[in-house]
């Protein structure tokens, strides 16, 4: 039997109607999650039968942003993917983020000004990130999350597997998004020694460990022991160079088994 041609995101921006593009996309979503908040897996509309989805493609980019709010009238959404073709005809998850809606909100995607930070990647909200991390949140977070990320995974999974692709890629924006990927059976395509180097940084005796002297929230020595704080203090600037280049690939029904922080809890 032939193998399946893989197919990119453009072609399908470019060649699928609507209805069929949707029904795609449905594969991404939790259908216990939309019962858990009255949404009708369906039709997907809130209790008020209203659209809680939104659906936004560019076709220069080859790019798809997905938003499922638990409700029409919410500010945030409750779950967010973006993904977008690479120049290897594979899929990048350019963003995933999964919230509970019901949660507390800490503005850490917005200044005093109102001006956007960009989850804190352009400036800093210092106070509503204080608070934040005092609530047990991580770095980018603006709610607690719903603990969904592995099964995400695996729905995503299914719908590469849909696109005949044999894997996909992400570039963790933040240290502890790169040990979610790990944890949930990704590789890495650049970045693993510089995590194994990170671990032992921030391990007893490490270099990286004795910079936590307590000047601020995020540099408490106590950060160092857990992969939450770890990424506080990395986001803070603890490292001598910038958080990036980190390449990481899942590939479908194979788990890495790769663990870079060996017994650090969450």
């Amino acid at each position: 039997m032939q193998s399946a041609r893989p197919v990119s995101l453009h072609e399908v921006i470019t060649t699928w109607d609507t209805e069929r593009q949707h029904q795609l996309f449905r594969i991404l979503l939790p259908i216990d999650r939309l019962v858990q908040y009255d949404i009708d897996p369906i039709t997907l509309t809130d209790a008020q039968e209203r659209p809680i989805t939104r659906v936004l493609i560019d076709a220069t980019q080859a790019g798809i942003r997905l938003e499922l709010y638990h409700s029409a009238d919410a500010v945030d959404a409750m779950m967010e993917f973006e993904l977008r073709d690479t120049l290897f005809n594979q899929v990048e998850v350019v963003w995933l983020a999964i919230q509970d809606p019901l949660a507390p909100r800490f503005n850490i995607d917005v200044m005093p000004s109102g001006q956007v930070t960009l989850r804190g990647s352009t400036q800093r909200n210092l106070e509503a990130e204080a608070d934040a991390l005092a609530h047990g949140l991580a770095p980018g977070q603006i709610r607690a999350g719903l603990h969904e990320f592995a099964s995400e995974v695996e729905r995503m999974e299914t719908f590469m597997l849909c696109l005949g692709q044999r894997d996909y890629v992400a570039q963790p924006l933040y240290y502890h998004t790169a040990v979610l990927f790990e944890r949930a059976g990704f590789s890495y395509l650049q970045g693993q020694s510089r995590m194994e180097r990170i671990h032992a940084g921030f391990s007893a005796n490490g270099e990286i460990r004795h910079r936590l002297g307590g000047s601020s929230p995020f540099r408490q020595p106590s950060l160092a022991d857990s992969v939450r704080g770890r990424a506080w203090a990395i986001h803070d600037g603890i490292l001598d160079e910038h958080w990036d280049r980190v390449r990481m690939v899942k590939r479908l029904g194979v788990n890495a088994e790769i663990d870079t922080c060996p017994g650090v809890p969450w």
